[in-house]
């Protein structure tokens, strides 16, 4: 695993109501493939984006977006790196180690009803396709 060079601040989003300390673990159900285990927790430089991934996640919680910081060595997200986006522009990672979280974040741009079900038709499209694979 090669450690990309960005140095943050990095984000997660949830729906799960986190405090400072709280360790964001790999193990859990993909957002967008609920049959695939997730071997990598997600995480991004960029707070709008964590704030896209909050609102898309799974469960009823209120969306939010945490600070965080990786505990262990982390690579660029192979699922939008170079498959879908040159370089890695989104600033999206990935580890197999825990991520501490900092705080919450309140100040990031939640997304228009009809942007958010934009989004949720695009993800379900994906998810529907065969040949659409999650690198875990």
């Amino acid at each position: 695993m090669s450690q990309p060079q960005d140095e943050g601040p990095f984000y997660h989003g949830t729906k799960a109501d986190l405090k400072e300390g709280d360790l964001l673990r790999p193990g859990f159900r993909s957002n967008y493939r609920p049959e695939v285990v997730m071997n990598h927790i997600y995480f991004t430089a960029l707070r709008d984006g964590a704030g896209l991934a909050a609102e898309l996640a799974a469960g009823d919680g209120e969306p939010r977006v945490y600070a965080v910081e990786p505990t262990g060595a982390f690579e660029d997200d192979p699922n939008v790196t170079d498959k879908k986006f040159p370089g890695n522009p989104t600033r999206s990672f990935r580890s197999s180690a825990p991520l501490s979280v900092i705080g919450e974040v309140t100040d990031w741009t939640r997304l228009a009803p009809q942007a958010l079900q934009e989004w949720r038709e695009r993800l379900a499209a994906i998810a529907a396709d065969d040949r659409s694979e999650i690198i875990n």
